[in-house]
């Protein structure tokens, strides 16, 4: 039996924050990063609670790349405060660091907090999963958390948010999205309704993306972005994702890259291996990347010779959002990066997100693919 679950309410558009009035805010405690806060962003919520009447607390040291102790200290402040909603202010790191402290607190014996999600970039699609990536900084490692109790009970796409975005930031998490859409379009637990979204998002990147970050202030081109970022995140809470998240999570913890530029970096390496471009025969997920450069209108004589036109495409956005190609742009080491291989290579095959890959990875092939990031091309 499958099924498809969608647990949290969602809006959308300039206005959608109003809505925010309707909802069981009494006593809410805010979660973000220090830029929210002091920027003064964070008062556009505040402003709304204390219109609505109620008592609220901000949190304001959200990490990137949150980490254990951080979602230690939320949880302390949460204790002390004892709200009965939790609003998450800012991207992935600010909305996994609300929802991992948000599960741990209700697993003390508290009641279930009432969960908001506000995404601030489009990428990550925090704001509609049950995962949450939180860091261990001592032992080089990203843990992917995943359970149904940590999925926002509300989400509010407000692009207005995003649009102060940096450039690179926003081609950064634009990848991402387009990563999630791909991995979860290709995943073993894909399925008609996963697959819908994920194509949806697929389509708005290719549209949407390089506006986004050509002319940061293009409203619509935002929109889309953010609701792709969603529409990708609803995907892959279904479907799960692949080997180019758990190698992006190994790398990212170790060399400290940002995580939709480890994605992207690693994109064209895992089509390529997916779809078993350098192999002999041909593998399953082969059908399904050409389905997507269909979809698209790319095609070619052959399904390989399609998946090359589709890597093509990628890598020409990727080139006119000026995202790196190989780990030396990104000025890491080549030693220090050689020496990190293998450990890369068994974190990331432990790794959750690599069990729904369409293609079961050895780990020497892994470490393989982390070798090419040396060469660039794919």
């Amino acid at each position: 039996m499958e099924q498809f679950v969608m647990n949290t309410k969602i809006y959308m558009g300039s206005s959608c924050l109003d809505k925010m009035k309707d909802l069981p805010a009494k006593k809410a405690y805010i979660i973000c990063d220090p830029f929210m806060a002091q920027s003064g962003k964070v008062n556009l919520i505040t402003d709304i609670l204390i219109e609505m009447g109620s008592s609220f607390e901000v949190f304001s040291e959200v990490v990137p790349d949150p980490t254990i102790q951080v979602v230690s200290k939320a949880i302390g402040g949460m204790n002390s405060f004892k709200p009965d909603t939790v609003i998450a202010l800012g991207g992935g790191s600010a909305i996994d660091t609300a929802k991992a402290a948000s599960n741990i607190y209700s697993q003390m014996g508290n009641e279930k907090l009432f969960l908001i999600a506000i995404p601030t970039t489009s990428g990550t699609g925090s704001e509609v999963t049950n995962f949450s990536v939180i860091s261990d900084p001592q032992a080089q490692a990203k843990y992917p958390l995943r359970s149904d109790s940590m999925v926002p009970d509300a989400a509010f796409l407000d692009p207005r948010f995003t649009v102060s975005v940096p450039p690179q930031i926003t081609a950064d998490t634009g990848m991402d999205v387009l990563t999630h859409a791909l991995e979860a379009y290709v995943s073993t637990n894909a399925g008609d309704f996963t697959d819908a979204c994920a194509e949806k998002a697929v389509r708005l990147v290719w549209n949407y993306l390089a506006r986004t970050v050509e002319e940061g202030s293009d409203m619509e081109a935002r929109t889309h972005m953010h609701n792709a970022s969603c529409l990708a995140g609803v995907a892959f809470n279904g479907a799960s994702l692949g080997l180019c998240h758990s190698m992006a999570h190994a790398l990212g913890a170790r060399f400290h890259i940002p995580h939709g530029r480890s994605n992207a970096i690693l994109l064209p390496h895992i089509i390529s291996y997916n779809a078993g471009l350098e192999d002999a025969g041909e593998q399953e997920a082969c059908g399904r990347y050409v389905a997507i450069a269909n979809m698209l209108g790319i095609a070619a004589g052959t399904d390989k010779a399609t998946v090359h036109g589709l890597l093509r495409h990628i890598k020409n956005l990727m080139i006119k959002i000026k995202i790196p190609q190989q780990i030396t742009d990104l000025k890491i080491d080549k030693d220090e990066y050689e020496q990190a291989l293998r450990e890369m290579a068994e974190k990331a095959l432990a790794d959750n997100c690599t069990l729904t890959n369409p293609r079961v990875p050895k780990i020497e092939e892994i470490e393989a693919i982390y070798k090419k990031l040396c060469k660039g091309g794919y």
